[in-house]
């Protein structure tokens, strides 16, 4: 599990979604055109996602998930999560899943996404942040949460 990097568990997810609610032909809850507003959710959090990961490039810092971290980034959105990549793929997902019809599948896939990201993910880089800033991380989880 410690080599699947975020961006592969996301895109695994995704696609099992749309295969699953396509192939199964799943029930549909949100139906045309109501699902169509799951587009700019989907839209916003790729966005969100790509927005962060050009800051860490910009600040020249290791984008790596579990990689030793070598710079606290607390500019652009991070000052408003410290997660925005992950905030971004999981409204990418839930956007996903709107889009879809929201069927028992897509939940469960955005679902899988945010429990394995905070629980896996998320804390294994705190872990690895406490580590390495201390006392200057830790006023930044306290100024700033996890998710929004």
């Amino acid at each position: 599990m410690q080599k699947l990097l975020p961006p592969f568990l996301y895109a695994i997810i995704l696609i099992n979604m749309a295969l699953l609610c396509w192939r199964l032909d799943a029930t549909h809850y949100i139906v045309y055109p109501y699902n169509l507003a799951g587009i700019p959710l989907f839209l916003f959090g790729l966005l969100l996602a790509v927005g962060a990961k050009k800051r860490f490039m910009r600040e020249g810092t290791n984008i790596m998930t579990f990689g030793e971290p070598d710079k606290l980034v607390t500019q652009g959105a991070f000052k408003f999560s410290r997660n925005p990549m992950y905030l971004g793929f999981a409204i990418s997902l839930f956007g996903a899943a709107v889009s879809l019809g929201a069927g028992v599948m897509s939940v469960c896939g955005w679902l899988t996404f945010v429990i394995v990201t905070d629980r896996w993910y998320i804390r294994f880089e705190e872990q690895a942040m406490r580590r390495k800033f201390g006392a200057v991380y830790e006023r930044y989880c306290c100024q700033v949460r996890r998710w929004i």
